[in-house]
């Protein structure tokens, strides 16, 4: 009756750099090295050109994957990625974060490069634990979520990954393609069963259940 053992709290959507560096480290991409200058993460093309006619290059290698807070920030404009995600605006003070629900956020965690790299690694990390599809992204949920998947959620996730996998078999195989010394040479076709499994991984790092705080 005292409530001694029940807590409560509101649900809130985590900031931008916690869902960056969140999804770097579920698939083994974060680099931890502690100190340094800081790094250009992916943006935009023409961003800054627009703004301040400054000419911005992306980092290489293991830059990209340095932690949030080393991401170089410029005050006039700050990084798209964490602008969308509710980070907070360096021109003026502010005590506290806003926080929104927008669908252009969807559409950040479901098509940046940091998630769709993340997502990509994540199944490949997660294949070899299992040979069945409903293990593997049991096992890809409880990483991003640090919990087991209800019923409904493996189920759904499975009947996706169904889907995915009858959708990427269905596609022509791709083209030749001819090289500037006229050699030609045929792409290899992506094995259906991965693709399906990056894109579930894609939807796991973007559900509800990856990016609220309860």
């Amino acid at each position: 009756p005292d409530n001694r053992w029940l807590a409560r709290a509101p649900r809130l959507r985590l900031p931008g750099n916690v869902l960056r560096d969140q999804a770097f480290m579920v698939s083994g991409l974060l680099v931890e090295q502690v100190g340094g200058p800081s790094v250009f993460a992916y943006q935009p093309d023409g961003l800054w050109e627009e703004a301040s006619n400054a000419r911005y290059t992306p980092g290489k290698g293991a830059d990209l994957y340095r932690r949030s807070l080393y991401t170089y920030w410029k005050r006039t404009l700050a990084p798209p990625t964490m602008a969308i995600l509710d980070a907070g605006d360096r021109e003026y003070c502010s005590v506290r974060q806003k926080s929104t629900n927008t669908p252009l956020q969807a559409l950040v965690l479901l098509n940046n490069p940091v998630f769709a790299e993340s997502a990509q690694r994540l199944a490949a990390k997660v294949t070899p634990t299992a040979a069945a599809p409903r293990d593997q992204i049991a096992m890809a949920f409880r990483a991003v979520c640090t919990r087991e998947a209800r019923p409904t959620e493996l189920a759904a996730l499975e009947e996706l990954h169904a889907a995915q996998k009858a959708l990427v078999a269905a596609e022509p195989p791709p083209a030749p393609v001819t090289d500037a010394k006229g050699k030609k040479t045929t792409p290899r076709r992506p094995d259906p069963a991965m693709v399906a499994l990056t894109r579930v991984c894609a939807t796991i790092l973007a559900s509800d259940a990856a990016v609220t705080s309860r």
